[in-house]
C-alpha cells in the first residue's frame, strides 16, 4: 500500500504484525494501538502498550514479539466485533527505545485475517529519519464497516509525544530511587508514568479496591497469585540491574531508570514443568522463545544483544493457562561480558495483568556465579505460588549454567551445547 491509501477490512478480527530487521545498532521498537473517540482517548486506559496489554473490553491485545531468521515482530490482536461503538478508530503505533526509526531497517505493518490467517494489508515504511515513534496505521470506521489506512507519521518525541497528541498527560521522566515503604497499587496493568486523566462523561465504574505491592523478602519469601488478584491475563517478569562500577551513560525505559554496560549480555530464562509432564527451557539461546497462547504459553520477548540494560529482556506468562503448570523456574545466565554476577545490583519484578506486583531483590554475590535462579512457581491445587530463590549457582568445571540449574532443580533434562 501507499501512504495514505486505504483498503477495506472485511474480517471479523485481525492480527497486526509490525516488523523490522533485526541487527547490531537497531534500537529495542514495541508496538501500541490507541483507542480513539473524536480524536482522542477517553482515559489513559484506551492505550494499550507493553506495560498494559489488554484493553477492558478485549477488543485489543499485546501479544507480544516473536524473532526468527533475522526478524522481529510483535503483535496486537483486534477484535473489531468487541470495539465499543464510541471508539471511532484505532491507531497502530510503533515506538523505539535507544535510537531512532531510521535505524529500524525493513519496518512494515500488516493487516491479516485471524481466523483465515490471510493478508489483508501491507505497508511498508521507507522514509523515517529522526523519529522515535511512528503511527503505521490505523483502523477506521466507515458507513458501518471496517476499514485500514496506511498513515506513515512520526514523532520525535517518542511514546510520551505519541501519547500526549492523542490525549494522555505524561509527566517528566523520574529516575527510580528505593521506596522507604511498599505503596498500594492498583489492580490495573503498569503503564508510563502518567498523571491520572479524568473519566469520561459517561457514568464511571466503581474505583477497584486497591492491592498492596508484595516484596518478598528471606523471611517472607512467598506469595499466592491468587491473593494478589493475579488469576488471568499475562504476567511479565521482568530482571533489572545496575552494574556499580564501569558505567558507560543512563538509559531509561517502562518508567524506571538504570545503568548501562556495554559488553554485559544477561539471559532471562524459564524452566518448565507442564501437568502432562513435558518439560522444557525458554531462553534466547537455541532461539527457543517459547509462545503465549500454546504450549508451554511463556513468552520471551526477545534477546537483546546490545548489551545495554535499559533495553532489557521480559518474560510472560499466560496465567489463562495456569492449571498447565506444574512448576516455573525463572533464572538468568551470563552469556558473555562478566564472570560472575559481582558488583550487579538487580531486582525482579512479577506484574500480573490483573494483580498487584510482586518484587524481590538479589542479594550481593560473592561466590563465581554466571547462574542465578530467580523465582520458582509453583501450582499448589490450581493457585500458582511464587517462591524468592535469589539463589547464585557455580557451575562446574565444563558444565554450562542450564545444567547447573537444572541439576539444582532436579529438572533431569538432556542438554546439548547451543548458540544464540
Amino acid at each position: 500500500m501507499a501512504k495514505g491509501s486505504n483498503v477495506a477490512v472485511p474480517a471479523l478480527a485481525v492480527r497486526v504484525e509490525l516488523g523490522w530487521r533485526s541487527g547490531p545498532g537497531v534500537p529495542d521498537t514495541d508496538a501500541s494501538a490507541l483507542l480513539l473517540a473524536s480524536g482522542k482517548v477517553r482515559s489513559d486506559a484506551d492505550f494499550v502498550f507493553y506495560n498494559q496489554p489488554a484493553h477492558a473490553s478485549g477488543a485489543v491485545r499485546h501479544e507480544g514479539k516473536s524473532a526468527a531468521e533475522g526478524a522481529v515482530r510483535d503483535t496486537l490482536l483486534v477484535d473489531l466485533a468487541r470495539v465499543e461503538p464510541a471508539i471511532e478508530r484505532v491507531v497502530l503505533a510503533a515506538s523505539a527505545d535507544g535510537g531512532t526509526f531510521a535505524q529500524v531497517p525493513g519496518l512494515y505493518i500488516r493487516v491479516v485475517d485471524a481466523a483465515a490467517g490471510t493478508e489483508i494489508a501491507r505497508f511498508d515504511s521507507a522514509d523515517a529519519t529522526v523519529e522515535t515513534a511512528f503511527v503505521l496505521g490505523e483502523l477506521y470506521r466507515r458507513q458501518g464497516a471496517w476499514k485500514f489506512r496506511a498513515v506513515g507519521q512520526g514523532y520525535g518525541s517518542g511514546l510520551e509525544g505519541l501519547a500526549t497528541d492523542y490525549g494522555i498527560t505524561v509527566d517528566e521522566p523520574q529516575h527510580a530511587t528505593p521506596a522507604p515503604t511498599p505503596a498500594p497499587a492498583p489492580t490495573s496493568a503498569p503503564r508510563i508514568p502518567a498523571a491520572p486523566m479524568n473519566p469520561p462523561p459517561t457514568a464511571p465504574s466503581p474505583a477497584p479496591a486497591p492491592l498492596t505491592k508484595v516484596t518478598l523478602t528471606k523471611t517472607a519469601p512467598t506469595v499466592s497469585l491468587a491473593k494478589q488478584g493475579g488469576t488471568s491475563g499475562a504476567m511479565r517478569v521482568n530482571l533489572n540491574w545496575e552494574m556499580r562500577k564501569q558505567f558507560s551513560g543512563w538509559g531509561s525505559k517502562r518508567g524506571r531508570a538504570t545503568a548501562m554496560h556495554r559488553d554485559l549480555d544477561l539471559d532471562l530464562c524459564a524452566l518448565f514443568e507442564l501437568a502432562d509432564g513435558r518439560k522444557g527451557v525458554v531462553q534466547a539461546l537455541g532461539n527457543a522463545f517459547g509462545a503465549l497462547h500454546q504450549p508451554p504459553y511463556i513468552h520471551l520477548d526477545g534477546d537483546d544483544r546490545s548489551g545495554t540494560v535499559a533495553t532489557g529482556e521480559n518474560l510472560s506468562i499466560n496465567l489463562d493457562h495456569k492449571d498447565a503448570f506444574r512448576r516455573i523456574l525463572i533464572f538468568v545466565t551470563i552469556y558473555e561480558g562478566a564472570r560472575s554476577f559481582a558488583d550487579l545490583h538487580a531486582t525482579v519484578t512479577l506484574q500480573p495483568l490483573h494483580g498487584a506486583p510482586i518484587d524481590f531483590s538479589l542479594d550481593e554475590c560473592t561466590v563465581p556465579s554466571t547462574v542465578c535462579a530467580l523465582a520458582l512457581i509453583t501450582n499448589n491445587g490450581g493457585d500458582l505460588t511464587v517462591q524468592r530463590e535469589a539463589r547464585y549457582l557455580v557451575p562446574a568445571r565444563g558444565v554450562s549454567p542450564q545444567r547447573t540449574v537444572d541439576q539444582a532443580y532436579g529438572w533431569g533434562m538432556n542438554w546439548t551445547p547451543g548458540r544464540k
